[in-house]
C-alpha cells in the first residue's frame, strides 16, 4: 500500500498489554504525519478494525490470545506495512519472511522506534518495494519442518472463525480461494490449495485431486466412478473425485 503525498499515515496499534499500547501511543504522538485510527487488545478486534479503518501501518504484537500476530496479518492481507512489536526474539525470521518492515523487541527504545518508523514511511512512500506475495503463502513457506497447522483462522466480513484442523473434513480449490468444509459448513478462505497442503500434516491430510485435500480419517472407502476414475466416499456420504495420482497415494495409505 502506497500513501499519497501529504496524507497522514493511518496507523493501528495491536497489543494485548495496555502499557505496551501506551508506550507506542506516546512515541507516535511526536510524529504529526501519523494518525492513530484504532487500538486493539486482541487479534479479533484487529481484524474487525482493519476492515473498518483500512490502516496503512500496523504495530502488531505476536503473542496474543485468540489470534496471534501472524494469523491477524494473514486475515487482513499483506498489502499493509507491518512492524512487529514483541517480547520474544524467536519469531524474527518468520516476521521477515512475511515482509515485515521491522521487528522491535520490548522494551522499545525511542531511537529504535524512530528507525522502524522511518523504514515504514519509506515503504509507504514507494521508496522501498512492497511485497508482492500474499502473507499466508510466505507464512506457510516459513513454517519450520514438522510444525503443521492445528487450527485455521477464516475471515468472513468482520467476523473471524477458527477451524480446528482435526475437525476439517476436506478442502476444495476455488480459483484464488479454498473452501474449507467442517461439520457440514463451508468457509471460504483466500489462499491457494498448494500452500494449504504444505501447512497440513501429510500423515493426516492427502491431496487426492488437483482441487481437493481430504482428512484421511474421514475416508470410508474408494469406489470406481467411471473408466479409470474413482471417488472417495467420506463419512456422511460426501463423494470427492480422485485423480490417478491421488488414487495411488490414497490406496497406499488405506492398505497400510
Amino acid at each position: 500500500m502506497k500513501t499519497e503525498p501529504g496524507r497522514k499515515i493511518r496507523t493501528m496499534i495491536v497489543d494485548d498489554e495496555d502499557l505496551a499500547r501506551q508506550v507506542l501511543r506516546e512515541y507516535l504522538s511526536k510524529h504529526p504525519e501519523i494518525e492513530i485510527v484504532a487500538e486493539c487488545a486482541n487479534g479479533f478486534e484487529a481484524v474487525k478494525c482493519a476492515a473498518e479503518h483500512e490502516p496503512d501501518l500496523l504495530f502488531l504484537d505476536i503473542q496474543m490470545p485468540k489470534l496471534d500476530g501472524f494469523e491477524v496479518l494473514e486475515l487482513i492481507g499483506a498489502h499493509r506495512a507491518v512492524i512487529f512489536v514483541t517480547a520474544y526474539d524467536t519469531f524474527a525470521i518468520r516476521a521477515f519472511e512475511v515482509h515485515a518492515v521491522d521487528y522491535l523487541l520490548k522494551p522499545v527504545s525511542g531511537d529504535r522506534f524512530k528507525a522502524a518508523l522511518t523504514r515504514a514511511e519509506e515503504r509507504l512512500s514507494g521508496k522501498t518495494p512492497s511485497p508482492p506475495v500474499a502473507a499466508m503463502e510466505l507464512a506457510a513457506s516459513a513454517r519450520p519442518p514438522s510444525q503443521f497447522l492445528d487450527r485455521i483462522p477464516v475471515r468472513d466480513g468482520t467476523s473471524v472463525f477458527i477451524i480446528p484442523v482435526a475437525k476439517l473434513d476436506y478442502a476444495e480449490a476455488q480459483d484464488d480461494y479454498v473452501a474449507l468444509v467442517s461439520a457440514g459448513k463451508k468457509h471460504l478462505k483466500q489462499q491457494t490449495i498448494s500452500s494449504l497442503e504444505a501447512a497440513l500434516d501429510p500423515s493426516r491430510f492427502l491431496r487426492i485431486h488437483r482441487s481437493y485435500i481430504v482428512n484421511l480419517e474421514r475416508v470410508l472407502k474408494i469406489e470406481p466412478y467411471g473408466k479409470d476414475t474413482h471417488v472417495a466416499v467420506l463419512a456422511g456420504g460426501v463423494q470427492l473425485p480422485v485423480s490417478r495420482a491421488g488414487h495411488a497415494r490414497l490406496r497406499a495409505f488405506l492398505d497400510r
